[in-house]
């Protein structure tokens, strides 16, 4: 019986050693396996840190033109009180002893003032007669020939047009020659 012992041992010992063979191989694929998964999670971090940083960059800029064009709203409404200012001092005449020169008089005080606010807040006003018209900062209005004028070009502006920090806020409203 010795014997058949030994040969049975000897064979559970080779049978051992054969399972023990196919863990380890079985270990190693499955360490394989772990380092792809693994290769995938560092890969599908650095793509949510690249995009943790795009937003970021996305929203900064964002923040920065907000801000740049912060005023442009009450720019918009400021306008039409300026335009106003601009009609009645049009309305001055040669005889600066009556009322009505008086009261432009304060009214110019006010508009010198406003225009002032305005420049330096980087609003400015569009130039207007006698240029080329340009779709982007004019609104063409009217068309009429005008002699001595090429076509094309901006024979009389009806309203100015303002640009806030090099953005068009308001078109120019332009008569353009025939």
């Amino acid at each position: 019986m010795e014997e058949k012992e030994v040969e049975t041992l000897d064979a559970e010992k080779h049978e051992s050693k054969k399972h023990n063979k196919t863990k380890k191989t079985k270990k190693i694929v499955h360490n394989e396996e772990d380092i792809l998964k693994i290769k995938e999670l560092e890969g599908e971090l650095l793509k949510a840190r690249a995009d943790n940083i795009n937003y970021r960059k996305r929203k900064d800029e964002e923040v920065s033109r907000m801000l740049e064009f912060a005023n442009e709203d009450i720019a918009k409404d400021i306008l039409p009180i300026v335009d106003n200012f601009e009609r009645a001092i049009n309305l001055d005449d040669t005889n600066l002893d009556d009322e009505l020169s008086k009261f432009l008089a304060g009214f110019k005080m006010i508009y010198c003032h406003l225009v002032e606010v305005l420049e330096k807040y980087e609003i400015k006003a569009i130039d207007g007669v006698n240029i080329p018209f340009d779709p982007t900062i004019h609104q063409g209005v009217l068309t009429e020939k005008v002699e001595g004028m090429e076509s094309g070009m901006v024979a009389e502006v009806m309203q100015k047009g303002y640009i806030l920090k090099g953005k068009v806020i308001r078109p120019a409203m332009v008569k353009v020659s025939e």
